[in-house]
Order: C-alpha cells, then structure tokens, then sequence
C-alpha cells in the first residue's frame, strides 16, 4: 500500500473518479464531500495525505489546509487548484499546503504528488521518533550508572515521568533521592514550570506551615504581609518535600488535607486556595514502621506513597562507583581549569573496596578533594581521604557459630534474623518484636533474602 489518502471535493463524481484512479495505484481512498466531515473524520482516523480541492461550497481548500495545519501539522495536505492559477497556488502554500496540482487532474501526475507525500511524511515521523529515542536516553543523564539496580530506577522513572502521580524517593542519605526528584521535573511535562524544593527537617513547625501553606497579613506576630505558600508558589510545577519523614505529627494531618482537596488554607485565612502541582516526597526513614509506632499518619503514608522510587546504597552498585567517580572528576577537573583525566588503578582499586556510607555524595567531595589535590593527569591513592585510604572491610563474628569465620556485618544481620525467625517457629509478627523493627521492614528484608514474608 502506497499511503491512506483522505480526498475533499463537494463534487461526488470527482471523489469516485480520483479513488478510481488511484486504488490500483496501490493507494487506499476514503472521501467527504464537505470540509466540516473532512475535518471530523480526521480527528477520529489515521490519514497519511489529505487531498483537497480549493473551490467548494461551504469551507473552501484554504480553510481546510488551514484547519488541518493547525490542528494536525504532521499530516501533509495537497491542493487541486483550477487553470493554473499562479495566485491560488501561493495562497494554497502559504495556507501550509505541502503541494498543489492543477485541473483537468492527471493520474500520473496526482499519484507521483501524493507519493512524495506520504513519504515526506513518513520521513518526519521517523525524524520525530529518532529524536524521542535520543531524548530518552539523555533525559536522565543525571543519574549516573549502570548497574542492574540503577537500570531498573530509570525503567521505572521511564513510565511515571510524565505523569501527576504522588512519588516518594527513599534511600539513605546522599543516595541522590533529590536528584531523581529533579529529573522528574526536568524530565516530564512539567518542566516548564516551577521546582520549588523544601526541607521537612529544616525549621520549626510554625515557620514550616507558613512556607508550605502561606499565611495572611496578621495571622501571627511577625505576619507584616501576606505570603504565599509554596504549594501556590508551585503551581503548574512540581513541589519536593525533602525528609518528609521528619514532618511534625500535628502538620501531617494539613498536609493530607491540601493533598486531598488540591487546596490551602493560608494561616489566618478564610478561603481556601486551590493549587497544582505534582509532589514528591524524599525520606531516609522507615515510613511503614514510622506508620506502626504512631509516628506518621498511615493515610499520609499512602497518599504521598503513589509511585515508590527506592533509591540503591552505593555499596550495592557494584562497578557504578567507578562510572561515578569519573563523572565527577571531569566535572571538577573542568571547573578547576585542571588536566585531570582519570583514576590510576590504585586508587580504582580503593574507591571499590571502600563502603561508601554516605554514598554518592561522599563520592562526589572525595573526587573534588581529589582534583584539587592531584598533581599529575590521574588521580593517585595519595589524593584520596584518608579513610578510603586506610580503609578495610569491617567483619563480625557470629555468635554460636565457628569463632574462626568471619563474614561481613549485612551477612552477621541476615543470619541473625533468619535465625529468630526460625526460633520462633517463622510467626514474624513475633520476631519482628524480638528484632525490634517493623512488620513490613522484616517482610523486606526477608525478601530480600529469597524468603517468602508471608
């Protein structure tokens, strides 16, 4: 099949006779017989050409190439316009025609119009999809990595970017859970508005609900003026609350009335403002055993707990590290003016022995100091900090078993809590109990061991 074409002519002899001539061309035909049904059948059908001619009754050619060039730019429209005028081909191109072809129609000639066509739209489809690829590949260029766990992070943040779906980012500190909430935003099809960022943890919980909701002229002492709250300030964009978990108990229950009613109340005010914005949310806390020891209202949880980004440790990166490392020293080397260009293996050999517990951002400032250090085009052992440095694996003994093995602390946990939950004959609510954690952060933990949590 050569390409679906959509022909308008108010004359229903000439639509017969065009599909005529063209279906053998390998062309497949449709047509409407006015400009308006042209218009509606396009908004409900895949159309390759429009065909049009330019003298009808009602909406003339011009106002339907016009038409579609507004609403439908990718679908190329070729005019038939009477005797050759050179007039009416200029206004049909400056109308958005792709091409024009005068009367008595040609059916060579009309075919080989309508080829160039469907291939010029065909070319542009394929330009349009070539860039999406590439945008999808850049879009979270920030997140740096490419090992299974940080695959699976941009998997995820592939199918809710553009979407108003609540997410909350959880990790441990300088996991980079702000950084995903920054791709989000820059990513999606908000990005023209608004980031507003704010830290949960930062400021007392007066000054907490004036900035989150704003507050009227006198609401309190120092209320010399109105201010708008960031959920206002926001809008149109997307708002962090950075360490939700940190959230006072009393503001939680405010919060999750603005989430709900898409509106504020600003301190002292009467009338509630309404706002728009997609939130995200970023903790290093346990939110569900928060949720079980009464610190953080369930329903909260739940409603800022829509789409769930579980940020990886450094630690359990693998060969991430080194990819990271070397982002950050062209990034610094460059701002520095420095010719610096690599690791040695030496120091390679470091960064992946070292546990990283304060993850990608203690990574970052080693490189920095690293930079400034170096005295040659790689970085040696000599400019990292001392404590990676010095570095060697911490090992535990695990009581009532070999005192000669030794294995490492997240080994000495797991044998230990699979061990209580054997002991207590695998009721986890019972061992949870014993460990002193939640239900649901044994049930994790357990999973992530290969054991089933129910």
């Amino acid at each position: 099949m050569s390409g679906s074409i959509l022909v308008v002519d108010d004359e229903l002899e000439m639509c017969e006779a065009i599909a005529a001539g063209l279906d053998p061309r390998g062309f497949d035909v449709r047509w409407e017989t006015s400009g308006e049904a042209a218009l509606t059948t396009l908004a409900g059908a895949e159309v390759d050409v429009v065909l049009t001619d330019l003298n009808m009754r009602g909406m003339d050619g011009l106002a339907v190439c016009e038409r579609i060039v507004a609403s439908r730019p990718d679908v190329p429209v070729v005019v038939i316009t009477a005797f050759g005028s050179l007039e009416t081909a200029i206004a049909a191109i400056r109308a958005g025609a792709y091409d024009f072809i005068t009367k008595p129609v040609k059916m060579d000639a009309l075919a080989v119009a309508l080829a160039r066509a469907v291939q010029h739209r065909s070319l542009r489809e394929e330009v349009k999809r070539l860039r999406q690829l590439a945008g999808e590949t850049q879009r979270f260029e920030n997140l740096v990595g490419d090992s299974p766990a940080m695959r699976r992070v941009r998997q995820l943040l592939e199918r809710v970017v553009d979407s108003d779906a609540s997410v909350l980012v959880t990790g441990e500190s300088g996991t980079g859970k702000e950084v995903v909430a920054k791709v989000l935003h820059r990513s999606g099809r908000r990005r023209a508005g608004p980031f507003v960022a704010i830290n949960c943890a930062a400021m007392p919980e007066q000054l907490l609900e004036s900035e989150l909701f704003g507050h009227v002229r006198g609401a309190f002492t120092d209320a010399r003026a109105a201010r708008t709250g960031l959920f206002v300030q926001a809008g149109g964009g997307t708002l962090l609350l950075d360490e939700i978990g940190d959230l006072p108990l009393a503001l939680q229950p405010k919060l999750l009335r603005a989430l709900q009613e898409r509106a504020v109340r600003p301190i002292g005010g009467n009338e509630e403002v309404p706002f728009d914005v997609r939130l995200v949310a970023t903790t290093n806390r346990d939110l569900e055993s928060a949720v079980e020891e009464g610190r953080f209202r369930e329903d909260l949880y739940f409603r800022v707990n829509v789409i769930h980004v579980e940020m990886p440790p450094l630690r359990a990166r693998g060969s991430d590290v080194l990819v990271l490392a070397q982002h950050f020293l062209v990034h610094h080397a460059e701002k520095a003016g420095k010719r610096v260009t690599g690791l040695s293996p030496q120091a390679a050999e470091r960064l992946l022995a070292y546990a990283w517990p304060g993850n990608v951002r203690e990574l970052q400032n080693a490189m920095e100091r690293a930079v400034a250090l170096a005295q040659y085009e790689q970085v040696t052992v000599d400019d990292l900090p001392e404590k990676i440095r010095a570095y060697r694996p911490s090992h535990v003994l695990i009581a009532a078993e070999d005192p000669s093995e030794l294995v490492p602390l997240e080994e000495a946990e797991r044998r230990y809590i699979l061990r209580v939950v054997e002991s207590v004959g695998g009721n986890k609510t019972l061992a949870a109990r014993v460990l002193g954690i939640g239900r649901k952060t044994l049930y994790r933990k357990l999973q992530l061991y290969g054991v089933s949590g129910e």
